[in-house]
């Protein structure tokens, strides 16, 4: 299968252009899209980090989940590659709860891995809102390669592209677009929704710094040989001494202590990691001392996007597999189940969640490429498509009945996969949280 950043990226390159360009017309052509121009095509990716807004009164308003001509084409080419080389592997690797290397060789080689990465760095150089899509496209076949692909894009390369020196960039960045999985460390014991009230230490040295603690519920630890580990640098200043620091696997003193067996999710590794006396060099100091907790805070709210794209994806998948099984497989009374009004009526009424929730990831998504503040529609695009996710998913156990219930299809797994839309990158205590307090501070007079 031709790589899909390859194959997309001619039109990547122009799409950046005037919409009345030749360069654009003629890789129209090429590619059989249509005429348009949307917000996600209007400015390239490092132009939005430095949180310019983007000037909206020229672009004419269109449905919120249009997608742009390369947003259309990654999701038909991620669906494409989804269903022909990970389907076949999804339930063996949720079985043995882990993540076959040739997919995540695969994921590189289709250049899903650097989506955002510009291409002077070996990356696809694409906007946010197509690796938004692919994330969703992911979710619809196995939410565990989604998650992978999500933290790994829309916390570790977006770390890195906003705050790593040039010197970073240019060593880690072909590796995170080509062979190299990222993982992002903030958890610990004590510091779940309280994210900030680390243990894990650093301290200066001679050389760098050397850093003492642990970390768990580390997404890709198993998978990653890059992390970017939050520690603070100066306790006495409390969440102002956090700091972010790179770290690369078989450092002396680090170690993955445990992997975690979960109740879904199980392909994607998540464990418990250790420091002792882990030496880092001051090169690889990520951004500025004291600045981990405004880092975080950021790609934190970046990532809940990304999360709310695997649940729509995954609710849609959920969806997807039982609406089949009942129009067109499972009989009774002498018709399909799936023409009973009392059926259709349930189908509808979760289709209808669907898409409400996939309204609210694309709207966020949009926002946040123009460069507006998105905090308050991540946190309500991550809550609702995990409710959805979890009672769509749930749903369609009961319309498949026994076939739903057995491992022999991908119901159940579904259904397992959903819990943790509510837990991780922010529980959905923690997204009320936010939404309430951002409610009050418009509305108190």
């Amino acid at each position: 299968m031709a790589s899909i950043s390859k194959t997309l990226r001619p039109l990547a390159r122009v799409a950046t252009s005037s919409s009345r360009s030749p360069a654009l017309r003629a890789t129209r052509r090429r590619y059989n899209v249509p005429h348009s121009r949307y917000l996600s095509t209007t400015r390239p990716y490092l132009s939005v980090t430095k949180g310019e807004p983007l000037d909206l009164t020229d672009i004419p308003p269109t449905p919120i989940s249009h997608r742009s001509e390369i947003e259309a084409l990654m999701a038909d080419s991620v669906s494409k590659f989804a269903n022909e080389v990970i389907l076949p592997k999804v339930r063996e690797m949720d079985e043995t709860e882990k993540m076959d290397p040739a997919i995540v060789e695969h994921m590189f080689e289709q250049g899903l891995m650097g989506i955002e990465i510009p291409e002077e760095y070996g990356g696809a150089g694409m906007n946010f809102t197509a690796a938004i899509v692919a994330i969703e496209e992911l979710a619809r076949v196995d939410p565990s390669v989604s998650v992978m692909c999500d933290v790994h894009n829309t916390l570790v390369n977006t770390a890195v592209l906003k705050y790593g020196s040039e010197a970073i960039k240019k060593k880690w960045l072909p590796r995170l677009a080509t062979d190299t999985v990222g993982s992002f460390c903030l958890s610990e014991p004590v510091s779940g929704s309280d994210a900030f009230a680390l243990a894990t230490k650093a301290v200066k040295t001679d050389s760098g710094y050397k850093l003492n603690g642990s970390k768990m519920w580390i997404t890709n630890s198993m998978e990653a040989g890059f992390f970017i580990v939050f520690a603070n640098l100066d306790p006495s200043k409390g969440y102002k001494g956090i700091t972010a620091f790179i770290l690369e696997k078989g450092t002396p003193g680090f170690e993955i202590a445990k992997k975690e067996k979960k109740l879904g999710i199980k392909a994607s590794s998540t464990c418990v990691i250790t420091f002792d006396d882990v030496e880092i060099p001051k090169e690889n100091l990520l951004g500025e001392e004291g600045q981990g907790y405004k880092y975080a805070i950021g790609l934190l709210n970046e990532g809940r996007i990304g999360i709310a794209a695997q649940m729509t994806g995954l609710a849609w998948g959920a969806w997807e597999n039982a609406a089949n099984y009942c129009f067109n497989d499972r009989s009774q009374f002498g018709q399909k189940i799936g023409s009973f009004q009392s059926m259709q009526h349930q189908l509808a009424q979760a289709w209808t969640h669907l898409q409400a929730a996939r309204a609210l990831v694309y709207n966020a998504a949009r926002k946040k490429e123009a460069g507006q503040d998105f905090v308050q529609d991540a946190a309500m695009a991550k809550l609702f498509a995990s409710q959805v996710a979890g009672q769509v998913s749930g749903q369609a156990v009961e319309w498949m009945g026994g076939m739903g219930f057995v491992r022999e299809g991908l119901a159940e797994k579904y259904w397992r996969d959903s819990k943790i839309g509510a837990i991780y990158e922010g529980t959905s205590n923690i997204q009320l949280t936010t939404i309430g307090r951002l409610l009050q501070r418009e509305y108190t007079r």
